[in-house]
């Protein structure tokens, strides 16, 4: 018993925050670092073109090719869509923190397990990203994104509705990997916030909220032309493989711990 308590109570000891902000410090360099190596500013855009009909066709093949048809419900919405193209550029990075802050100060046992669960999910999303660079729905009818004018069934809605932000400034053009499609990092990462948290909510709307969050997020990114369905299922691949990981590693730092501070 006084191994299990001393377990439970080593994280909550031991996590400071600035370990945390160095690691993730070192994370985000090493996502800038295959950016720029991997991303649209040193990947043709014919890769990225020929691999988008690879999936137009995959998606065709399984007869589940249903995004413009789905976008075009919605085209005459401006209020609509413009809501989507903020709740797709704001949620992810808010709930996401929202929910780290929250394990850290409340859950800091389940804090490390879900933060290397995250990290490695986004560690395999890299590797989709570096290995099959993919445009998005958006950019296939952009002429200058393409190198060539093509019919696209496609809506760029940010830049046609706008959002808080856009693609096309110049600040973001120049940070965004805008080939980073397969796998979504934003249906992963809301999945992965929902998994995190949905012990811990304890009022029925909360859990109502969380649980469809990772729904809406699947609906945001299609209805927006940023992502194809596909995409989140690839999400959820990389979400899985990084829980996988993680709760292995965990496991491993656990056996360390107890090695190190038996009672």
């Amino acid at each position: 018993m006084g191994n299990q308590n001393l377990l439970r109570s080593y994280p909550s000891n031991k996590l400071l925050w600035m370990r945390e902000l160095l690691l993730i410090g070192v994370c985000y360099a090493f996502y800038s670092w295959v950016r720029n190596q991997f991303g649209s500013a040193s990947v043709s855009a014919e890769t990225a073109y020929r691999n988008a009909e690879y999936m137009i066709d995959f998606e065709k093949f399984l007869g589940l090719y249903f995004e413009p048809d789905l976008q075009s419900w919605f085209l005459d919405w401006e209020w609509f869509l413009r809501f989507w193209n903020i709740f797709y550029g704001t949620l992810h990075f808010g709930v996401t923190l929202g929910v780290l802050l929250f394990l850290y100060i409340r859950k800091p046992v389940d804090y490390t397990k879900w933060r290397t669960i995250g990290l490695l999910t986004t560690g395999f999303a890299l590797i989709g990203f570096a290995t099959f660079p993919l445009m998005p729905p958006r950019l296939l009818g952009n002429c200058r994104a393409v190198g060539a004018c093509v019919d696209s069934p496609f809506l760029d809605t940010m830049a046609e509705y706008g959002g808080l932000w856009s693609f096309d400034s110049g600040l973001m053009e120049s940070l965004s990997n805008q080939y980073a499609a397969m796998p979504s990092l934003h249906f992963a990462w809301a999945l992965w916030s929902y998994l995190a948290v949905k012990k811990h909510l304890k009022t029925h709307g909360a859990k109502i909220a969380m649980g469809l969050y990772p729904l809406l997020t699947i609906f945001a990114i299609v209805v927006t032309a940023n992502h194809y369905w596909i995409d989140a299922a690839g999400g959820a691949l990389a979400l899985f493989l990084g829980y996988l990981g993680g709760i292995r590693l965990q496991s491993f730092v656990n056996r360390k711990s107890y090695a190190l501070f038996p009672s």
